[in-house]
């Protein structure tokens, strides 16, 4: 408030005095202090300024190099990004490929123990009938023997001679001979 009134004041007396007179300054004044205000600019343009503008033009230098290296930056890690997901995929494939690979090399294995279990239960099945062949072989041949035995036996009852082991064979033989016609 009292500033207005203190500007109402001034202006009455500016009517009437000049608004130098009314400031409360004279024309000597105001021109050393203008002089000192040029000289202030100037001496702050010549020491203080050029000092300031080239901190400002260096940190806006800065600032804008390091807006370029964040750019550069973000754009290389996008391009990494990019990189890691390719081969993420790429590893996906190989990892599928492998669990594929897996499979068939697992399925083989199978195939070729089933194959060899055959192979094996076939060697046992054919060695088996070979050695019951012999075995039927040698029952016969025991049969026989046993046969020709009772045979010959049974002949030296009928006829009450003893036989050598020869005329033994030769009639046995010919008993059996006669059965099968």
């Amino acid at each position: 408030m009292d500033f207005m009134i203190v500007m109402a004041a001034a202006e009455a007396e500016a009517g009437s005095q000049g608004l130098t007179q009314a400031l409360g300054l004279s024309g000597s004044e105001l021109l050393i202090n203008s002089g000192a205000f040029l000289i202030l600019v100037a001496l702050l343009a010549k020491f203080v300024f050029p000092p300031l503008i080239r901190s400002i033009d260096k940190r806006r230098e800065t600032i804008e190099a390091g807006l370029v290296q964040a750019k550069k930056s973000q754009e290389a890690a996008e391009k990494a990004e990019k990189q890691v997901e390719a081969l993420l995929v790429e590893a996906r494939k190989e990892a599928d490929e492998v669990i594929a690979r897996g499979h068939k090399e697992a399925a083989d294995m199978v195939a070729a123990a089933e194959d060899k279990a055959k192979q094996r239960a076939d060697q046992i099945v054919s060695d088996a009938r070979a050695q019951l062949g012999v075995e039927v072989t040698k029952a016969r041949a025991a049969l026989k023997k046993d046969t020709m035995h009772l045979v010959a036996l049974a002949t030296e009852k009928v006829i009450a001679e003893k036989l050598d082991a020869k005329q033994d064979a030769k009639l046995v033989e010919a008993a059996i001979a006669q059965e099968r016609a």
